[in-house]
């Protein structure tokens, strides 16, 4: 029993930074404004397109993220700070200006840029390797897999979202988040630096 609720713990500490990041309620609106017009069939096609894209892309860092640290002679804790200083700047970028200015367009937005980088941005890629060092490949897995149902389901019923929430709710929303971001990147650049320093 204490095992099931160690494992269940674990995987609350993995899913939270991650939720965070890649902060599904402060991307409906923009990804009602991209799918505007589109007929539901299109839509729904997208959402799984811009979901495949995700999780492949979080799939490749999750499992190679630490090679491409020993090739490259990274350590976690490197990449912990450098993270964090990248958490920092998303953070305090979304709390200072409107999420309106991270808009694109292009002929395929379900890969780019929802997909990339809407949902799975630098922030997520790096809360993923952070809990693949902390937690190992299972518990991250899992938790990428519920993020990932969390996404494709705000998006499928992202109307109803809207409704509930209001506009001024999923904004008010990722600014909440954004400050959460903020405050795990000032953690993960203390807790590196805590390391390189012992």
């Amino acid at each position: 029993m204490k095992e099931v609720l160690n494992i269940l713990n674990d995987l609350i500490m993995a899913f939270i930074p991650l939720f965070v990041a890649i902060d599904v309620p402060g991307l409906v609106p923009i990804f009602l404004s991209l799918t505007q017009g589109m007929t539901l069939k299109a839509r729904r096609k997208l959402i799984i397109e811009a979901t495949m894209t995700s999780a492949a892309v979080a799939l490749v860092f999750l499992v190679l993220g630490k090679v491409i640290f020993r090739f490259l002679g990274i350590t976690e804790n490197d990449f912990r700070i450098g993270g964090g200083i990248v958490l920092l700047v998303l953070g305090v970028t979304d709390l200072l200006f409107s999420s309106d200015e991270r808009k694109e367009t292009s002929s395929s937005v379900g890969v780019v840029p929802i997909g990339i980088p809407l949902v799975m941005g630098p922030g997520a890629l790096t809360a993923i390797i952070i809990i693949v060092d902390a937690y190992g490949y299972w518990i991250s897995m899992a938790s990428l897999l519920l993020n990932l149902i969390i996404v494709w389901l705000m998006f499928r019923h992202s109307d109803i979202v809207i409704r509930v929430m209001g506009e001024g709710g999923t904004k008010a929303f990722a600014k909440v988040a954004a400050l959460f971001l903020v405050a795990i990147a000032v953690m993960m650049i203390r807790v590196g630096v805590q390391n390189i320093l012992k």
